[in-house]
């Protein structure tokens, strides 16, 4: 299956502190975005939309917590797809991708004819990133697990078509919930996590007239639910006509069009 429509199409397969990934369509070109769930699992979430491993032509990585890479050991074994890295991620990833199978990217980069900048994000890793994907006119912003997002790359995410960001953790939840001190210190530091506020009020800052969706990713679930992460969007946007959604831990969303 490729994208037959001149537009990007986007499918959260999982999302959460139990495994992380996204497929993102183009007429030529297919990504994956992290591979932190098993590859048996990516391998029949493909073919229930009849798509091979062969279909993509590139993986990205956001970072190199195990919900990120878990399956990307066995990836690399099975498939030929080249990783997109930086190469201080390199640094952390050494042990289980060969370097021949490694692309080094730039801030700016094409794949095909796919153009990709990278958002660099604050994380307790050597190296994290978001990525601002571009095809066709359409653009689709990536990013998750950060503590904050610096005003530089704000700047550069703004007025896109669709968005999938983090939307950790409700704040009381979170310092009235079951994690040990260093944890819930960790998880609101600026090397943590987003919460539901803070997203909101970034994305009251960069959404546009042509921003058509909006997924909320990686909500805790300890320290969060559905009703408010949505309820923190929603007092902060106001009645808007943008479709908004949650990204699910054990369900895949559907295809979006961006």
């Amino acid at each position: 299956m490729q994208c037959n429509s001149i537009k990007m199409k986007v499918k959260n397969i999982a999302s959460g502190s139990k495994g992380n990934c996204t497929i993102v369509l183009c007429k030529k070109t297919n990504i994956i975005i992290d591979m932190g769930i098993s590859y048996l699992a990516l391998k029949r979430s493909l073919e229930e939309n009849s798509l091979s491993f062969s279909d993509f032509n590139a993986i990205l990585i956001t970072h190199s917590h195990k919900d990120h890479i878990k399956g990307l050991p066995t990836l690399i074994k099975h498939t030929k797809i080249k990783v997109y890295i930086p190469k201080d991620m390199y640094k952390e990833l050494k042990d289980i991708v060969p370097k021949e199978r490694c692309i080094f990217i730039d801030d700016t980069f094409n794949i095909n004819d796919v153009k990709i900048e990278l958002i660099h994000t604050s994380h307790d890793t050597e190296c994290s990133v978001g990525y601002i994907i571009s095809y066709n006119k359409r653009s689709l912003v990536y990013v998750t697990d950060t503590g904050y997002i610096n005003r530089k790359f704000l700047s550069k995410m703004t007025q896109k078509n669709m968005y999938i960001i983090e939307s950790n953790h409700d704040e009381i939840m979170l310092m009235d919930g079951p994690y040990p001190r260093f944890l819930k210190e960790r998880v609101i530091s600026d090397r943590g996590h987003l919460s539901n506020k803070t997203t909101a009020k970034y994305l009251k800052k960069i959404i546009g007239k042509d921003t058509k969706n909006i997924m909320l990713a990686h909500l805790s679930e300890k320290n969060n639910t559905e009703r408010k992460a949505l309820d923190a969007i929603y007092e902060e946007l106001g009645n808007i006509d943008i479709n908004i959604t949650v990204a699910k831990q054990d369900k895949e969303s559907p295809f979006i069009e961006v």
